[in-house]
């Protein structure tokens, strides 16, 4: 299994321990640490998955550190980039899952089941193409595949419960309610996606899922925040509009700034999520249809945002947060 250091691959790895799987995590080394600690720490963290330092970007040292020679039945990856910059999701999205791709097929493995994201069902971001491409990849590669494609993740809804909490207001774009997904909690998306490795139901399909319950806007989301604090809603309403002006700026200055360029497409990533809604996207219509989007677990955004609130849960935010 690759990406077994994020959130979602941690979970991934514990339910496919619990599944009764034999699971091996090549992981990239981490320098300054001793590696027999790290690894120990890891794997306490996987559920006992075996974990095995090795760069997955390379494909020689990945067959060599990570694969060592053995068998393997399936290949899980949720290998992700850290930014969706285009030097970074290119890299990673796309080259890094076609070197596991590669390799799969020289360990023997016969299903692939790749972590992707609903939002390539419109790309218009750089890590957005990177992911679409390699799933293109993986459909003509002749192995069995699933390809499974999460509405939001809690953590990224999450970044706002401190001004919140520090009596500011909630931050929405437009009215609040230009978009609406239906999150879904790590433990019940790696449930689904290691399930996916054995469901025969599942394979060669791809799998848009989202969590439990109706799809929530951010509006109400804000609602819920205030409703656990016991206060009264209070909105920042905060123009789409000003979102372009601060592309615009930026695209205009990269021109002459490569960082300048990149910061002008984490905007964009900015507000493609402020503006597109995270639910199965009706190609006839194109519209989004919260309807037509699978529903999985038991875990609720809100039951998520209590747990925060109370200290039984702590936030890990990625870099695709919109706050």
């Amino acid at each position: 299994m690759l990406g077994a250091t994020g959130t979602i691959g941690r979970a991934t790895a514990r339910a496919l321990v619990e599944s009764g799987a034999e699971v091996v995590c090549p992981v990239r080394p981490r320098p300054g640490r001793d590696t027999a600690a790290a690894a120990a720490d890891l794997e306490a963290a996987l559920g006992g998955a075996r974990v095995r330092f090795a760069s997955v970007t390379d494909r020689e040292l990945l067959v060599r550190d990570g694969l060592c020679g053995e068998r393997f039945d399936a290949v899980v990856s949720c290998l992700a980039s850290r930014s969706g910059a285009p030097r970074d999701a290119w890299a990673v999205d796309h080259r890094a899952n076609l070197i596991a791709l590669e390799a799969a097929r020289e360990v023997g493995a016969k299903v692939f089941v790749l972590l992707s994201a609903i939002c390539v069902q419109k790309p218009l971001l750089a890590f957005q193409q990177a992911k679409l491409a390699f799933e293109t990849e993986l459909m003509a590669s002749g192995l069995t595949y699933a390809i499974v494609r999460p509405t939001a993740f809690f953590k990224s809804l999450s970044g706002q419960i401190e001004r919140v909490r520090q009596g500011k207001p909630f931050l929405v774009f437009g009215d609040g309610e230009l978009t609406a997904c239906k999150p879904i909690s790590d433990d019940d998306l790696g449930r689904f996606i290691a399930a996916c490795v054995f469901d025969e139901s599942r394979h060669n399909q791809v799998l848009p899922i989202g969590g439990p319950g109706p799809a929530i806007t951010p509006k109400q989301q804000g609602e819920a925040l205030f409703r656990l604090l016991g206060r009264s809603p209070k909105f920042k309403y905060v123009p789409v509009a000003l979102l372009d002006g601060i592309i615009g700026g930026l695209a205009l200055a990269g021109r002459l700034s490569p960082k300048l360029a990149e910061k002008a497409e984490l905007a964009r990533i900015g507000r493609y999520y402020a503006t597109q809604s995270m639910l199965v996207l009706d190609p006839a219509t194109g519209r989004y249809d919260a309807d037509a989007t699978p529903s999985t677990g038991s875990d609720t955004l809100f039951a998520y945002y209590e747990r925060v609130l109370t200290g039984k849960a702590t936030v890990e935010r990625g870099a695709h947060s919109v706050f």
